[in-house]
């Protein structure tokens, strides 16, 4: 069931669960970071399987009281090719923590196919300068095709000032405020020339444009969308990407003010697996979502919002408070999420806070009856597609 909450859908799930249930959903199903503590390099077999990897779970700043996990980031390995989801702080050196460099001789990067972005709020992206910077050194040099980057388009129109307009400050760039991927990476590419050009002419270094293309998605022609007001109408999954390896469809989800937000499928002849971006519920997910093998999906704890933002609030406390309580997803939200799409496996990733306790993120496990997965930087998780002709399909 969903319901309507300042025209964010919401589903509506009993909170009932007692301290038992809990444990028990502990003993039966949920799995801790210490679980997975094994699986911070490659399994021997993952060149034959497909993969999800997280490397970095932590939603927002990272910097926030200390926390050690990286930025959001996460790939799939799909025969030992790699996928890229979001480029949040440290992902490059996760990356190679985790095991997904190609091997030497190889410099590391041979490896990464593809790369999408979810959206372009700064945690999903502020790292991915280093694909350019250091790409080249770490083996985008020896590729002989280029990495495909797909992340957001522009998105058109700035948002509305969230309560009263007194006080609010003049924005930047005036003129070309809301820019998309491309126009940002050819920015990027400007604030960087220094470097840049220091390496294409002393170094020898290629010229990025010839080692990184970039595509801003194009969303399908529908009527009813607008950045503002209806920012995810209901949709129909769209073809973003394939190749021997994978298939790569998109949905839009619900993460006002962003637009465009995308969740993204990875359907892989070893299985399946989504990930939300950041969303509050979104029936698009769902259908994106329906069937899957594993959904990673995003996760804020109301309860730290509100000790972080005590009433009464000032004006600016309370438009963040709003955002982060009303363009999320609750703990207690997602299972039911992940109950409608049918799927196997729940992964919480982009955690709010990174530094929660455990038994706070076991209340993902309300409303669903799969296993729950609470994701910790560096852990491997297989795909293993209930029927591999199936998948095929």
């Amino acid at each position: 069931m969903y319901m309507t909450d300042r025209g964010d859908m919401r589903f509506s799930l009993r909170r009932t669960a007692t301290a038992a249930v809990l444990s028990a959903y502990i003993a039966i199903g949920v799995h801790s970071s210490t679980t997975y503590a094994q699986q911070a390099s490659a399994p021997a077999a993952a060149g034959e399987e497909a993969h999800l990897v997280l490397l970095g779970t932590s939603g927002g700043r990272t910097s926030w009281r200390g926390v050690q996990a990286a930025g959001i980031s996460s790939a799939v390995v799909v025969n030992g090719q790699v996928y890229l989801v979001d480029f949040g702080a440290g992902w490059l050196r996760r990356f190679f923590q985790a095991g997904l460099g190609a091997p030497p001789p190889a410099r590391g990067l041979e490896s990464l196919r593809a790369a999408f972005i979810t959206h372009l709020h700064a945690d999903h992206v502020v790292d991915y300068p280093s694909l350019v910077l250091f790409g080249a050194s770490d083996g985008l040099s020896e590729r002989k095709d280029p990495v495909l980057v797909f992340g957001p388009g522009a998105r058109g129109k700035l948002p509305p000032v969230s309560g009263s307009t007194t006080g609010v400050s003049a924005v930047v760039a005036p003129e070309g405020p809301t820019p998309g991927t491309v126009a940002m990476t050819e920015a990027m590419y400007r604030a960087f020339a220094t470097d840049i050009n220091d390496n294409i002419l002393d170094s020898r270094k290629p010229n990025p444009h010839s080692r990184i293309k970039v595509q801003d998605i194009a969303i399908p022609a529908q009527a009813g969308i607008d950045p503002n007001t209806d920012p995810a109408p209901e949709m129909a999954p769209f073809p973003v990407y394939q190749d021997e390896n994978v298939r790569v469809t998109a949905t839009l989800v619900s993460h006002p003010p962003v637009y465009p937000s995308f969740a993204f499928r990875f359907d892989t002849p070893h299985g399946s697996v989504v990930f939300s971006g950041d969303t509050s519920p979104s029936r698009n997910l769902v259908r994106l979502a329906q069937g899957a093998d594993v959904l990673v999906h995003e996760v804020i704890d109301t309860a730290w919002v509100n000790a972080l933002y005590p009433k009464p609030r000032n004006a600016a406390q309370e438009a963040k408070a709003h955002h982060l309580v009303h363009a999320h997803t609750a703990v207690e939200d997602v299972g039911a999420v992940a109950q409608a799409a049918k799927v196997k496996v729940l992964v919480l990733s982009h955690l709010a806070p990174a530094d929660n306790t455990a038994a706070r993120w076991t209340r993902a496990k309300e409303g669903f009856e799969g296993e729950l997965i609470v994701g910790s930087d560096l852990q491997w998780i297989p795909l293993r597609a209930k029927s591999r002709s199936n998948s095929e399909k």
